[in-house]
């Protein structure tokens, strides 16, 4: 039998706090999603003045790091690169850049969704969300 390892709440808020500090040092107005490996939210915070369609984007992009195990935006490449059929994937609703695997010990155990900044600022706030654990 294999022991799981997760999140637990204290580091989904240690996550949520260090990306929001990022954001607010770079005068990002953005919201943040934790989800567990099954995609399922663990905490999120949308940030003063974020746009609310944002609150939807994060989640998904965090849902889909964490199912695929591997970075949102691979699969905007693979769309963006021809592959249309791939947006008929089950369950990836954010395959967009800015959601990154929470990876602890080799094990995927989650994901971080970001939204409201430009995608590439996007995955540097997922990733200072990262630098805390």
């Amino acid at each position: 039998m294999k022991t799981k390892i997760i999140l637990s709440s204290c580091e989904v808020k240690k996550i949520i706090s260090a990306a929001e500090n990022y954001a607010v040092k770079n005068n990002f107005k953005v919201t943040i999603a934790v989800v567990d490996d099954g995609g399922h939210l663990l905490g999120m915070s949308r940030m003063d003045d974020a746009p609310a369609i944002s609150s939807y984007i994060a989640p998904a992009k965090a849902k889909t790091s964490a199912l695929a195990r591997r970075d949102s935006k691979v699969y905007e490449d693979i769309i963006n690169n021809g592959r249309y059929s791939f947006l008929s994937a089950p369950n990836l609703e954010g395959m967009l850049e800015g959601g990154v695997p929470i990876i602890l010990d080799g094990n995927v155990v989650g994901g971080i969704g970001v939204s409201g900044a430009k995608s590439d600022e996007d995955v540097d706030i997922a990733r200072a969300g990262l630098l805390s654990l």
